[in-house]
């Protein structure tokens, strides 16, 4: 396999090029590094969401949307497919790089290649694969734009100069925001199977479908809404080389929370994520096919929910 974070920085160059069409405002820092705003300052929009899920997965997944429902109400989704689940959904989409600093004050979330040329996630290394390029990409979920101090760390901990760093940045609470995170639901599934000890390299393909949550700038409300998109409307359909026992526990339906929005739950946390069990970040339905075996079709989807969470009025 190319290295990834070569296959995203292409796209991040597409992202420049069409930066206005896309209403996305690249700035390059003191550092030299580049930060692309999809949806901090600037508004982005629905492509500028769906070029930037392509870029969070390195190039590796088809990415594109379709009108459907939610209880009766006509809703957009994102849908994406990819041959290369374990390499593009754990290698590069996951949100797995924690961005928070004191002084000045910072807190984010990193997803992206870039997380391939630390390589210290036990995805890696259940993957065997450990990337090496002069260039890197780590998409930043935050309030803030990130400044020289995320771009440095970024450069120090991937092993390349500031200039080489790329760094596309988006609230939660944006278009982007929403897109990027209906864009997650073949990831989330494909992670509890990591976490329940499955080998992902036995994962053929992957499609993943969830509505695109309606913007809040109110952070919580759409950190809220962008998990219950996934939780609730989220479907994944999985090939898979091998069978497995606990295929059962993937769905979000498996877990005691289920029927609880997520408003609810980052609530009776305090809103300290940590306190949230990763085991709820789930899609509502999957469909494993089992290559030459069995077919399963596991949870449900809970469209009242959904349509309460987003405010859908009538």
């Amino acid at each position: 396999m190319d290295s990834i974070n070569r296959m995203a920085i292409e796209l991040v160059d597409e992202a420049i090029d069409f930066a206005e069409e896309l209403r996305v405002v690249p700035h390059e820092l003191e550092s030299g590094a580049t930060v692309l705003d999809f949806g901090v300052d600037s508004p982005g929009g629905v492509e500028a969401g769906m070029l930037l899920a392509e870029i969070q997965t390195a190039g590796l997944s088809t990415v594109q949307t379709r009108m459907d429902d939610v209880a009766g109400a006509p809703t957009p989704y994102v849908e994406l497919q990819t041959d290369h689940p374990a390499l593009s959904l754990l290698g590069s989409q996951k949100a797995g790089w924690e961005l928070t600093f004191a002084e000045p004050p910072f807190d984010g979330l990193g997803s992206g290649p870039a997380r391939a040329l630390v390589a210290e996630e036990d995805e890696f290394h259940a993957m065997e694969y450990f990337d090496e390029f002069d260039l890197t990409v780590l998409s930043v979920e935050s309030i803030d734009l990130p400044g020289d101090q995320i771009a440095e760390h970024v450069a120090e901990q991937a092993g390349v100069e500031p200039s080489a760093v790329f760094l596309p940045a988006y609230a939660t609470g944006s278009t982007v925001g929403s897109v990027t995170g209906a864009a997650r639901a073949a990831e989330l599934a494909c992670f509890r199977l990591f976490e329940l000890g499955y080998d992902v390299r036995n994962v053929q393909s992957a499609f993943g479908s969830a509505p695109i949550a309606p913007v809040s700038y109110d952070e919580s409300v759409a950190m809220a809404r962008t998990n219950d998109a996934v939780a609730y409307g989220g479907e994944v359909h999985l090939t898979v080389a091998e069978d497995f026992e606990e295929f059962d526990q993937v769905p979000s339906s498996a877990r005691e929370e289920y029927g609880t929005p997520f408003e609810q739950i980052f609530d009776d946390a305090d809103w300290d994520f940590y306190e949230v069990p990763e085991t709820i970040f789930a899609p509502a339905k999957v469909t494993v096919d089992v290559v030459d075996g069995p077919t399963y079709v596991l949870g449900e989807k809970s469209e009242e929910l959904l349509a309460d969470s987003f405010g859908y009025r009538s």
